[in-house]
């Protein structure tokens, strides 16, 4: 894609010797690439950024009407023609966000269309409408390499595979002689039994409650008891207004309605800094602007809301700062130079490692966790499942707000679904399947008792 020069090796596009010197010198060779991380200018509109530049000129002036023309083909291309053109970016959710990357990654008609994690914050309506994007394009003779971590999805639209693992390919092949399992064992090194793994515990006191909650972000009313020793998953579609739950019971947004009771205690009117103080911490979906000092060091962002322990005389020890940051790197695994390496530095699974990581370090007793695993490899995903556990079997309480229904069903005691901004129905595992949280989350439900 031109981000970056490899050190060593060669790259041919067309039989041709491959050399960009940025990306867009890979785009103006027909080499596009939708990135992980979200690439937008916050402050542009959607049709000054699906253009942005590429922008159609007459005479060294843009072509306005051509812009507007060509973004709004780029959006009904993917099923989004309802999308405001004039919408500044900043005002969209992260999952709106991601649309008008891959629009803006179609412009001009690739050749080549390298897609990182392009689902990790889609529903599934806008999955299928990629998929069925990418399926046009591979008729019109684009080659796409799609890069994922969701393994049924490759299975989907992939007719072969690589797995890297460390920087290095470790495996290839046709995607139809190949199983979940074989290609896990890959990405891992090593077998993995138990995926979700799921321990014996029993449900503590109520230590949240929440009565008619509304935030003035987002329409909605929710109820909800939640209780020591538990992992409680939400799930919902997007717009449902789970983040701006999460958003508003953490003090980041004013309620406009209900109230808040954080063990035992009304904690209706707080600020994060409050919830901080009282043992609730929140991991934010979008971990690059709400979650993380991407120019910072590792130990500054894991030592950021708790410095008691790393002091001495009032002042921040740079040793004991190190030793807390190595002891929570080494425990969540992340790959780095050092407790000194500036966050924005890191791959995005690393990054989420180190937004975690300041919670346990803060030793949160209330876990709110937005989207905890988008972005992480199998494995990596894996061990936050056994954090969680790990938590919960110490009394902790977790909030795990996830659009990946499988691992919601595999780790969760119990299941909220939300619809229209409402938490319409809060059950145990049991109950649950697959298709009936769907319906569940498009009001196809018929209506029942929630229970506490």
């Amino acid at each position: 894609s031109g981000a970056h020069r490899p050190d060593a090796g060669s790259l041919t596009l067309d039989g041709r010797p491959f050399e960009p010197s940025d990306p867009l010198h890979a785009r103006n060779s027909g080499v596009a690439m939708i990135y992980q991380e979200l690439n937008l200018s916050p402050d542009l509109s959607v049709e000054e950024n699906i253009l942005l530049g590429r922008e159609p000129a007459v005479l060294g002036w843009i072509n306005r009407g051509e812009r507007r023309r060509l973004a709004k083909r780029a959006l009904e291309e993917i099923g989004q023609a309802q999308m405001s053109l004039d919408a500044q970016i900043h005002s969209l959710t992260i999952a709106q966000q991601q649309l008008v990357e891959i629009a803006r990654a179609l412009v001009g008609e690739p050749r080549v269309l390298i897609m990182d994690e392009p689902t990790s914050s889609l529903t599934r309506v806008d999955t299928e409408n990629l998929f069925g994007v990418i399926e046009r394009m591979s008729q019109r003779g684009v080659s796409v390499i799609y890069i994922s971590h969701f393994l049924e999805e490759c299975q989907r639209v992939a007719s072969r595979y690589t797995v890297l693992r460390d920087g290095k390919s470790v495996g290839t092949g046709a995607m139809v002689e190949a199983s979940l399992e074989q290609i896990i064992q890959l990405m891992v090194g090593r077998e993995i039994d138990e995926i979700y793994p799921r321990t014996s515990r029993s449900a503590g006191e109520s230590v949240l409650e929440l009565s008619s909650v509304a935030g003035l972000a987002k329409p909605s009313c929710v109820n909800l008891t939640l209780h020591a020793g538990e992992i409680l998953g939400v799930f919902g579609l997007v717009g449902a207004g789970r983040s701006e739950t999460l958003r508003a019971v953490f003090g980041l947004d004013r309620l406009a309605n209900g109230s808040v009771s954080v063990f035992s205690q009304e904690a209706t009117h707080s600020t994060p800094g409050k919830r901080l103080a009282n043992g609730v911490g929140l991991l934010s979906e979008n971990r690059k602007e709400e979650g993380l000092l991407l120019n910072r060091s590792i130990a500054d962002n894991l030592t950021l809301t708790r410095l008691d322990p790393v002091s001495r005389l009032g002042l921040v020890s740079d040793a004991a700062q190190v030793a807390a940051s190595e002891k929570w790197m080494a425990k969540l695994d992340v790959k780095a130079s050092g407790a000194a390496q500036p966050v924005g530095e890191l791959s995005g699974g690393n990054q989420q490692k180190i937004a975690l990581g300041r919670l346990l370090h803060h030793d949160a007793r209330i876990l709110l966790l937005d989207e905890p695993t988008r972005g992480i490899d199998v494995g990596s995903k894996a061990q936050i499942y056994r954090l969680m556990n790990e938590l919960a079997g110490q009394g902790k309480a977790v909030v795990f707000v996830s659009s990946y229904l499988p691992e919601l069903l595999g780790v969760c005691d119990r299941i909220g679904v939300m619809c229209r901004g409402e938490l319409s129905e809060v059950r145990p595992i049991a109950y649950w399947s697959e298709q009936e949280i769907i319906r569940t989350a498009i009001g196809q439900a018929e209506p029942r008792e929630v229970a506490a």
